[in-house]
């Protein structure tokens, strides 16, 4: 059992040497839970495989429910997708940092662990001081799952972390509890027109201003059971009977 250390840090201004404390975590291949402004995300390099899977043991996460992947820079983007669309583009430069995650074609340097074996990446930044400051110091994508353990409810403060993950990760960066408390809006890129798979803390009707045609994939809004392809319940690791989730 690992030794998880808790880090009190600045939500405006997070202490520098204990985020690069959490950091070196993170190089080395460890496990750090972050405040985003949804939830409390489980961080690992994105780009490293066992780190990443380390993540998914430590939540008991099944291995065909790919993470979200956090980045503190746009530019990261077109290192992990193999196509960003111009609609992409201006959906980053105005909603980003924010509770926005967008699914592309990955490219060939991502893991298939980090996707599930999918082809497809699902990215956002996070609009919170110290995920922000945890990315940039780390120097790599992040993976950000809830930091819970698989199927409790996600964490909004770094107790909630500590009750499910204590003894299983590195540290624990307590920001204090995260602002929104609800996850991000999920929106796939990869299809024409674009669909949301998950309403988050993103409006449907903010979407609408910057993407023409998009609209909600049914899964979205499902009362009861619905036929859902591979790719959606993968990307969102649900099960088949389907909740609605607004």
């Amino acid at each position: 059992m690992k030794k998880t250390i808790v880090l009190k840090v600045n939500p405006q201004k997070p202490e520098k040497e204990k985020i690069q404390i959490a950091a070196n975590f993170i190089k080395k291949g460890g496990l750090v839970a972050f405040p985003t402004e949804t939830v409390y995300g489980l961080g690992a390099d994105a780009l490293n495989p066992n780190a990443v899977l380390d993540a998914f043991k430590a939540k008991r996460r099944p291995l065909d429910n790919p993470p979200i992947v956090h980045v503190a820079d746009i530019k990261d983007v077109y290192r992990l997708a193999k196509k960003v669309p111009s609609s992409a583009e201006r959906l980053m430069r105005e909603l980003w940092p924010g509770p926005l995650t967008l699914i592309f074609k990955r490219s060939e340097i991502v893991p298939d662990v980090t996707v599930s074996g999918l082809d497809t990446i699902a990215i956002r930044m996070p609009r919170h001081e110290v995920a922000l400051a945890l990315i940039r110091k780390s120097g790599c994508p992040i993976i950000g799952p809830s930091a819970n353990l698989a199927g409790k409810p996600s964490p909004t403060t770094a107790e909630h972390v500590l009750e499910d993950l204590n003894g299983k990760i590195d540290a624990v960066l307590d920001a204090g509890p995260t602002y929104i408390g609800v996850e991000s809006t999920v929106l796939d890129l990869t299809v024409s027109p674009p669909q949301i798979l998950r309403p988050g803390g993103t409006p449907f009707e903010v979407l609408k201003r910057f993407i023409k045609g998009v609209r909600l994939h049914p899964v979205a809004f499902a009362d009861k059971e619905v036929a859902v392809e591979r790719h959606v319940r993968l990307v969102l690791g649900i099960s088949i009977t389907l909740r609605r989730q607004i």
